[in-house]
């Protein structure tokens, strides 16, 4: 039994609650006060480093969205598991958290290697990569700021496979996209914040992105959104240490000799 049933269908939230649940959340991080002391870069930096307005990046976050909801619309039809009677038999709780972890593992290991390529293939980072990296500075809502192409080829395609891989049903697709999307999101946040659960939790949080979109890191920390296994198990994992700067917030220093 799920709050939305009976008024909207599985598949419906599947498709539209990731959205919703992107803009909540990057939202939440985009009306905070400036929280000089727990910012990764200073406002400064971010103003001037990052080569794109945010009306931009809004655009091109609706854009990999529009292409997202209707691949999701057709996925969930397709492998619709209903019975006769229009009823899906939900799998038990114990099962659904095999199938969420099964997807996690499989949405970093797509994620790393079609990431990692990007970066290495220079026609596709000139192309297409090198519009994420555009934000040198990461925020909230610039976290599924993409190339269309990469959009649908590293998140749209991801998500699908993860799905198919993990045999999940569209109710618990649900819980996993959202989960996926406030990861996603908070990892590119910018602020390091006490008590951040995703901090304590993932070793590949905020900072781990933020060494990837450093100059000196721009070929390590690939690993996306959940576990760093990749890039430990390829030497592409770039540790890093949190420094407190002068003027207030904090520094991610790479530390790879």
């Amino acid at each position: 039994m799920v709050f939305w049933e009976g008024y909207v269908s599985d598949e419906a939230m599947g498709t539209f609650a990731p959205i919703v649940v992107y803009w909540l959340y990057a939202g939440l991080y985009q009306l905070l006060p400036p929280l000089d002391n727990y910012r990764l870069h200073t406002k400064k930096e971010e103003d001037e480093k990052n080569c794109v307005p945010l009306s931009s990046v809004i655009k091109g976050v609706m854009l990999q969205q529009l292409v997202q909801a209707t691949v999701a619309q057709a996925l969930f039809m397709l492998t619709s598991k209903a019975n006769a009677s229009g009823i899906t038999i939900q799998p038990s709780i114990p099962v659904q958290i095999v199938q969420i972890v099964v997807a996690m593992l499989v949405m970093d290991t797509w994620q790393y290697f079609v990431h990692r390529y990007m970066h290495q293939n220079k026609f596709l980072y000139r192309h297409v990569h090198s519009q994420h990296h555009r934000l040198v500075v990461p925020y909230a809502i610039g976290a599924l700021y993409n190339h269309p192409l990469e959009g649908l080829l590293l998140d749209t395609l991801g998500g699908a496979i993860s799905f198919l891989v993990s045999g999940m049903t569209a109710r618990t697709a649900v819980i996993f996209f959202c989960f996926a999307v406030i990861k996603t999101v908070d990892d590119h946040c910018g602020l390091w914040l006490p008590g951040n659960i995703f901090h304590i939790i993932f070793q590949n949080n905020t900072a781990y992105h933020d060494i990837h979109h450093q100059l000196q890191g721009l070929k390590y920390n690939y690993s996306q959104p959940f576990f760093p296994i990749w890039d430990k198990l390829l030497g592409t994992y770039m540790p890093y240490s949190l420094v407190k700067r002068p003027e207030g917030g904090f520094e991610a220093r790479a530390m790879k000799d």
